[in-house]
């Protein structure tokens, strides 16, 4: 196993700690803001994890928001006693970044805990598919996916499916068609192909649900 590979599992496995301590202090309620959730786990990432950097916004949304992609910035609302909920992190541990999602429902049984429980369950699917087949292009698994999310009866929400993550904090990516970084259509070259500086990709999977409606959703992801 690369250098590069074993900081970046052990900075996930740091965040997924964090996780851990973000529900072990009962931060996900409802009746809270998602703004006031997201300052709590700052602060607990700060304070018990000695984490002063995020490589990208801290996100944590809630019942409709949940059906938005990254880039999208919709209103603070205060969380409600049926919604889902997730939580999608780039804290820096030291120098190596990590990148990781978790979803909860917070009501009691039905479609929303189901939905939660088809995260894990279809991105084990998606990687166990990855690692079969040599030569996947970026496109392909994406479209991998969007029909393992059609299988289960959801809409695949992302855009994308995943990007490459450098590891090291600061590292520039390399020079190039930027669609080769992404898991997504238009991405023919094959993920297990080095990048334009001659170095090894490393992946994160990213698994975006909503339900046929449109009304809720979940998101999960870490290292590929």
């Amino acid at each position: 196993m690369s250098e590069r590979r074993k900081g970046l599992e052990a900075a996930e496995a740091k965040g997924m700690a964090l996780f851990d301590a973000v529900e072990a202090a009962g931060l996900v309620q409802p009746g809270r803001t998602e703004s006031a959730v997201t300052e709590d786990i700052f602060r607990l990432a700060r304070e018990k994890f000695g984490v002063l950097r995020h490589w990208h916004k801290r996100i944590v949304r809630s019942g409709p928001n949940t059906v938005k992609i990254y880039s999208d910035d919709p209103p603070d609302r205060t969380i409600g006693a049926d919604d889902t909920v997730y939580l999608d992190f780039g804290p820096v541990f030291g120098e190596w970044q990590a990148d990781i999602g978790r979803s909860y429902a917070l009501g009691a049984g039905g479609e929303k805990q189901r939905l939660v429980a088809d995260l894990s369950r279809i991105f084990d699917a998606v990687q166990t598919h990855y690692h079969a087949t040599p030569g996947m292009t970026g496109a392909e698994l994406f479209t991998h996916a969007a029909r393992e999310a059609e299988k289960a009866g959801w809409l695949f929400g992302g855009q994308i499916a995943g990007h490459i993550i450098l590891g090291e904090y600061g590292m520039e990516r390399p020079p190039g068609d930027p669609a080769r970084n992404y898991i997504a259509p238009g991405n023919d070259e094959a993920m297990q192909s080095p990048d334009t500086l001659g170095r090894e990709r490393h992946w994160i999977l990213e698994i975006h649900l909503i339900d046929k409606s449109r009304s809720y959703g979940g998101f999960y992801e870490r290292l590929l």
